[in-house]
């Protein structure tokens, strides 16, 4: 049947109305068929692992260097390495829970405080340069480095102990449930988030991530689960810490979050990626909240980066069965997906080099990752308590 124009209105309105009428019904169509896709997809199990994607990277062994009264039993160096990012001089943050730990994964923390600092700095040949934080972290979690080499922190601590130690400062007030922004000398400059959470404009329940824009606007990831509020979702404010609006709720839709772990901004575009971890994808939006894409072949993230080349780095598992939240069912389940940020297309697979069908820890091994300009690759590793570096072969 032959379509015809809606001719009156475009003699009332004009040509250019008209066009624009038609691009909003397609937008609206392909707003619909995304939803459609999405929804038919977010509650399937993570996409197989890709079996042809090369690995040129090699692990470089032995970095960094610890002091050896950083050092946990036996020797070895790390507890649960959380997050780590390289800040704009070059050196690069490591942001962790505590070096004496035991067992592996979900831990007992043993002797924290000030032997114990959350937050170290090594210069890239991995000399340890400071180390800041004490008493400011009962479960850290989420962390950035703005443009002027401040440091942007999350706490998902929402109980009066964590790691079997107490969570309360010394005022009485429950740790956790706040962003902080810190200078390198270990000054806070700025809290979002008061002490007890919640899911109001101000307040988080278990945030997990946070990301700074170009232009200082601040994002938060909101909801790792369980939470009492039921939340997942993404919180922005302006530079000074007003807020400006919030988008997702829990749940399987596309803009929706079932556990967002883990939000960075990054590439030619500016955008904002999402770790939107139980839903098995990664969600990609402008600044404004608006959806750009939501990609299922980087497995099921727990963590994000992008750099200013527009390659995607994801700490993922490819479990086709079991849970996140067990032990895998194959060594090498989880990986470091490497792609193109703009388009989704799929580059390089590192695998995680050791065993973690013997693990209990939750969440990928690779719970945080950052590049250099070098192209070197770092890795928190909260499963196997290390901290990793890759250098790419030229």
């Amino acid at each position: 049947m032959m379509h015809r124009c809606p001719c009156s209105s475009v003699r009332k309105h004009g040509y250019a109305d008209y066009t624009h009428m038609k691009v909003r019904m397609n937008a609206t169509i392909a707003t619909i068929i995304l939803s459609f896709i999405s929804s038919a997809h977010a509650q399937e199990g993570p996409a197989p692992k890709p079996k042809s994607l090369p690995n040129p990277y090699r692990l470089e062994p032995n970095w960094p260097t610890l002091p050896s009264t950083m050092k946990g039993p036996g020797g070895r160096k790390w507890g649960q390495v959380i997050r780590v990012q390289v800040a704009p001089n070059g050196n690069i943050w490591v942001f962790h829970r505590c070096f004496n730990d035991q067992p592996n994964g979900d831990a007992t923390c043993i002797n924290r405080g000030e032997a114990n600092p959350p937050l170290l700095e090594f210069n890239p040949a991995g000399k340890l340069l400071r180390s800041i934080g004490v008493g400011l972290f009962a479960n850290p979690h989420g962390f950035t480095i703005d443009k002027d080499g401040n440091l942007w922190t999350s706490d998902t601590n929402d109980k009066e102990t964590s790691f079997d130690m107490p969570a309360k400062n010394a005022a009485g007030e429950l740790i956790g449930q706040r962003v902080f922004k810190i200078t390198p000398a270990g000054k806070v400059l700025q809290t979002i988030g008061m002490a007890g959470g919640g899911s109001g404009p101000y307040l988080f329940d278990r945030p997990t991530g946070v990301a700074v824009a170009a232009n200082g606007d601040v994002f938060v990831a909101d909801g790792h689960l369980p939470n009492k509020s039921n939340t997942g979702r993404i919180v922005k404010y302006s530079a000074d810490g007003k807020f400006i609006k919030a988008w997702g709720k829990l749940g399987s839709e596309p803009g929706d979050f079932n556990e967002p772990h883990d939000i960075n901004i990054g590439g030619s575009k500016g955008y904002v990626y999402v770790a939107d971890r139980r839903n098995n994808r990664v969600q990609v939006f402008d600044q404004d909240g608006n959806l750009v894409a939501a990609w299922k072949q980087f497995g099921q993230p727990s963590s994000v980066y992008v750099d200013k080349h527009d390659n995607l780095y994801v700490g993922s598992t490819y479990q086709s069965s079991g849970s996140l939240f067990g032990p895998t069912t194959a060594p090498n389940d989880r990986a470091i997906v490497i792609g193109n940020a703009i388009t989704g297309e799929l580059k390089y697979l590192i695998p995680d080099p050791g065993d973690l069908t013997k693990m209990t820890d939750t969440g990928t091994s690779a719970s945080g990752i950052a590049s250099d300009d070098q192209g070197n690759i770092y890795v928190a590793d909260v499963g196997f308590n290390n901290l990793r570096k890759y250098v790419k072969v030229r």
